[in-house]
């Protein structure tokens, strides 16, 4: 089968497109042609072995995709072959074929497409638990969100507003983008490229400044996040696309009872009492049509390194599918 698989670190252009073995499902998998493999800023990460946990080569990225299901190991017995499924998986995305756990699998319902399905384990948990689990948004706060027309953002967006957010501050870096999250439902947005951005948000909060805040690029941006966090404010650290990471000293939290908190999607995934009813939640409001998952683009599985380049350089917006 034809893979994108990195034998060493480096740019996009590590992304090799390349023939590798078919794999075969284990007693308790599955085999998955796959429809579609989402392509998320920890893939980057991973290919610049900067990702929070040990890269091992060689190497194919993906932890999302879509497909349906055309194998089954011999201890399967609930899913059927040509069921149409979306699944979290650590590795192995971007190919043609790729096995993943039976217990993992979530169908997808008739109303939602391919492309938009593999926006739901990752970016959609993500999303929930950084806003509700970590962030502890309560209701009528105001959230600051940021890259919100990316991904995690577009819907984090929406989530925030189905969690009863007083108000809701975008950044993005261009007016496409941020009229895109003023269309997912912010109701202000900023322009994060602009250097005293920081004192707009506190315009906007009557300098109270953000009660909850999504941070995932690191460097300067995550010490002005802070310059605009709220007494009693929660940052939530997710991420560091701009490949910088953030000096702090813990007393500059203590004079407004601050706090900054790390969250990492597969520790979630480890406490299934904390993802099952999120899942299933975030499943229904996009099958009723009230979480709206937005596909930015859709390119072939060849295009990785492309892909890869265009996302860094912040030329993307939305879900990116990567599609055999």
């Amino acid at each position: 089968m034809k893979a994108i698989q990195l034998s060493k670190f480096g740019g996009p252009e590590v992304l090799e497109y390349t023939e590798i073995e078919k794999p075969s499902p284990g007693k308790n998998e599955v085999l998955i042609k796959v429809s579609g493999a989402g392509v998320n800023y920890a893939d980057t990460m991973r290919r610049q072995d900067k990702y929070v946990i040990d890269t091992p080569l060689p190497f194919i990225p993906g932890s999302e995709v879509v497909g349906t299901v055309e194998d089954v190991g011999s201890s399967v017995t609930d899913i059927e072959p040509g069921s149409r499924v979306v699944a979290l998986i650590g590795e192995g995305a971007y190919a043609e074929y790729v096995t993943a756990n039976a217990r993992t699998l979530i169908p997808v319902p008739e109303t939602i497409s391919n492309h938009e399905a593999v926006a739901l384990p990752l970016q959609g948990l993500s999303a929930y638990h950084i806003i509700k689990s970590m962030g502890r948004l309560q209701e009528g706060e105001t959230i600051l969100v940021h890259a919100a027309a990316g991904g995690v953002g577009t819907i984090a967006v929406q989530l925030a507003r189905h969690f009863g957010a007083g108000k809701i501050i975008a950044t993005a870096s261009t007016e496409v983008k941020r009229n895109l999250a003023l269309d997912m439902g912010a109701d202000e947005v900023v322009d994060y490229t602009q250097a005293d951005w920081p004192k707009k948000v506190m315009e906007l909060t009557d300098g109270h400044g953000a009660d909850v805040a999504l941070e995932m690029a690191g460097g300067k941006i995550f010490d002005q996040t802070l310059d605009c966090l709220a007494p009693f404010g929660r940052l939530v650290v997710y991420g560091a696309a701009s490949g910088e990471l953030p000096k702090l000293s813990p007393f500059r939290l203590m004079e407004k009872n601050q706090a900054i908190i790390g969250f990492f999607l597969p520790q979630m995934m480890a406490k299934p009492e904390l993802f099952q009813s999120s899942l299933k939640e975030i499943i229904t409001l996009a099958a009723e049509g009230r979480l709206r998952l937005t596909v930015g683009g859709v390119y072939p599985l060849k295009e990785a390194g492309k892909v890869h380049e265009d996302m860094e350089n912040r030329r993307t917006s939305g879900k990116i599918v990567l599609e055999p």
